[in-house]
């Protein structure tokens, strides 16, 4: 099984997402990640989704996705080389004491400290999934209080479409 970031151009409708990631669970395929937002069109979006699955699994996504009306193109953007990110907040618990600590962390993943409270910090760190999943683990020891991650977002490198 491998991993695959499909881009997909929809007409930016009411309903078009609960669409898309409906095929996905009729058919039994799992979404790990799911952006969506503006494209340089106006009037559509543009969506990344991240699920695994084999050759066959991806061809048979394409396929389905190209019956909705509402979806325009379909792009297996991880067949080339790409850029990959993905945004997450981590509220740490924070005592003044450790916070050197911590912001010791945050320096070595070029992450910031966008928020401190009297017990707490919250903490932004941009990258892709092996970077979040790190400074995550890193900072479990401190406790962590609250986490949100956006999905993947991606575009494949260069001049190629």
């Amino acid at each position: 099984m491998k991993k695959h970031t499909i881009a997909i151009l929809v007409n930016d409708q009411p309903g078009v997402l609960q669409r898309v990631s409906g095929l996905f669970g009729r058919r039994g395929f799992n979404i790990e990640s799911i952006t969506v937002g503006s494209s340089e069109e106006p009037g559509l979006s543009r969506m990344v989704i991240v699920t695994t699955g084999d050759g066959n699994t991806l061809e048979q996504v394409t396929k389905q996705l190209y019956k909705l009306i509402d979806v325009i193109k379909v792009v297996d953007i991880s067949s080339n080389p790409m850029v990959a990110r993905e945004l997450a907040l981590i509220k740490v618990s924070a005592e003044p004491a450790a916070r050197p600590e911590v912001l010791g962390v945050v320096e070595t993943f070029r992450a910031a400290v966008v928020d401190i409270g009297p017990q707490s910090m919250i903490v932004q760190v941009v990258g892709d999934t092996e970077k979040i999943d790190a400074m995550v683990e890193l900072l479990k020891p401190y406790g962590i209080r609250e986490l949100s991650r956006t999905g993947v977002t991606a575009m494949v490198r260069g001049s190629v479409k």
